[in-house]
C-alpha cells in the first residue's frame, strides 16, 4: 500500500525540532563583556544588571566589585600612603636658605598678600572635582575597572607631582617675590655689614614658606589633577576620533584653563615668580601624562574609552570560555574535561 505523503509517521520516526540551549550565565556574562567593547549602552543593556560591580545571580560577591578590583592593587595603595607620608616628611623639613643680599631685595619687596586660592582649595579642585566626574562616568559607563584606575591614576598623579615639588622646594630655597616683609615685617631691614645677607627678625615660620618659591606648589598640583582630568575626558568623549568636532575639544581644554588661572593668580598674589609657575606646570602636567597612560591608552587610539584592564578582563574571559580540541577532531569543554578525570579516577579505585 502507497503511503500518502500526509500519512503520519510512527512517534519513533518523528523529528522533535530542537529547543536552542539555554543560556548560561558565564555566556550572558562573557557578552556583556564583548558588548563593553562597542563603547555605547542601548536601552535594553542600560535595564540590566551591568557585570561591572553586579551582584551574582546566587548572592555572592560581585566578581569584578570595586573592593575586589582594590585589593588587586593592594601594593599600589600602600605606595600611595607611603607618598603621602614623605610629602608630609618634606613639608617638615627645613629648606635650604639661599644666600639674599641687599642688592637682591630690589625684586623681593613685593606685599605680602593673601592667597586668592586658598591652598585648602586646591586638592578640591584638581583631585576631588575630577572624582566626582569619575563617578558620574562610571555612573553611565558601568566600569569598575574604569572609576578604580581613574581614582588611582588621579591619586598618584597628585602625590607623586607633590613629593617633587616639595623636594625641589627644599633643596633650591628660592625666595618669594614678598621675601622682604616675611623677612622684616616691620619693614626696617637688618643686614650684615660683611657680606650684606639679611637678618631677618620675623615669623620663623613664614621666612620658612618665604624659602620655598620655586615650583609653584598651587600650579603643579593643579597642573597634575585638572590635566590627568582632560586626559580622561579626551579618552571618553573619544575628541580625537577624526569628526571635527571642536565643541569636544573646548571640553578637554577647560580643566587646563582652569588649572592655568590658578597658575596666574599666583603671579598676581606676588607669591611666585613667572618662571615657578612655568616649571611647576609643566612638572604637573608631565606627571599627570605618564600616570594617565600607564592606566588607560592614549585617547588617540581606537581603544582610548576604556582602561587596559579591561580589555585584559575581556581577553580572561574569552579564554576561559575557549573549549579544547581533542585527538578525533571534536571539541570538548574543560568542565567535561573534568567530568571525564573524576569518572575515570572512580572506575580505577572501583
Amino acid at each position: 500500500m502507497p503511503i500518502s505523503p500526509t500519512t503520519s509517521r510512527p512517534a519513533a520516526c518523528k523529528t522533535k525540532k530542537k529547543s536552542p540551549p539555554a543560556r548560561t550565565e558565564a555566556a550572558s556574562s562573557l557578552d556583556r563583556v564583548r558588548y563593553c567593547q562597542v563603547g555605547r549602552a542601548s536601552t535594553s543593556m542600560a535595564s540590566d544588571v551591568a557585570m561591572w560591580g553586579s551582584s551574582t545571580s546566587s548572592g555572592g560577591a560581585p566578581a569584578c566589585a570595586f573592593p575586589t578590583v582594590a585589593r588587586s592593587h593592594a601594593c599600589d595603595w600602600f605606595a600611595l600612603v607611603l607618598l603621602a607620608a614623605a610629602d608630609v616628611l618634606l613639608n617638615a623639613v627645613e629648606p635650604f636658605h639661599r644666600f639674599v643680599g641687599a642688592g637682591m631685595m630690589e625684586d623681593l619687596r613685593y606685599p605680602l598678600k593673601p592667597n586668592t586660592v586658598p591652598i585648602w582649595a586646591v586638592p578640591i579642585i584638581a583631585v576631588i572635582g575630577p572624582m566626582v566626574i569619575f563617578l558620574i562616568v562610571f555612573l553611565r559607563k558601568k566600569n569598575v575597572y574604569d572609576l578604580h584606575h581613574a581614582i588611582l591614576g588621579i591619586l598618584f598623579a597628585a602625590l607623586i607631582t607633590g613629593v617633587l615639588t616639595d623636594a625641589i622646594k627644599d633643596a633650591v630655597g628660592r625666595p618669594r617675590p614678598n621675601f622682604f616683609w616675611r623677612c622684616f615685617p616691620d619693614g626696617k631691614g637688618v643686614y650684615d655689614k660683611i657680606t650684606t645677607e639679611v637678618i631677618c627678625h620675623g615669623d620663623p615660620s613664614v621666612i620658612k614658606e618665604g624659602h620655598k618659591s620655586l615650583p609653584s606648589g598651587h600650579t603643579s598640583l593643579s597642573f597634575a589633577g585638572l590635566g590627568f582630568l582632560s586626559w580622561y575626558l579626551a579618552g571618553n568623549i573619544t575628541v580625537f576620533d577624526r569628526r571635527g568636532h571642536v565643541a569636544k575639544l573646548c571640553v578637554v581644554l577647560m580643566p587646563l584653563l582652569a588649572a592655568a588661572m590658578i597658575a596666574i593668580s599666583r603671579v598676581d598674589d606676588y607669591w611666585h615668580h613667572w618662571q615657578d609657575v612655568c616649571v611647576g606646570g609643566i612638572l604637573g602636567l608631565v606627571v599627570a601624562s605618564v600616570c594617565y597612560l600607564q592606566f588607560f591608552p592614549a585617547p588617540s587610539d581606537e581603544k582610548g574609552f576604556w582602561p587596559h584592564a579591561h580589555f585584559r578582563f575581556i581577553t580572561e574571559q574569552e579564554q576561559s570560555q575557549m573549549p579544547l580540541p581533542t585527538e578525533s577532531g571534536a571539541r570538548i569543554t574543560s568542565h567535561e574535561l573534568d567530568a571525564l578525570e573524576a569518572g575515570r579516577e572512580r572506575s580505577v579505585v572501583a
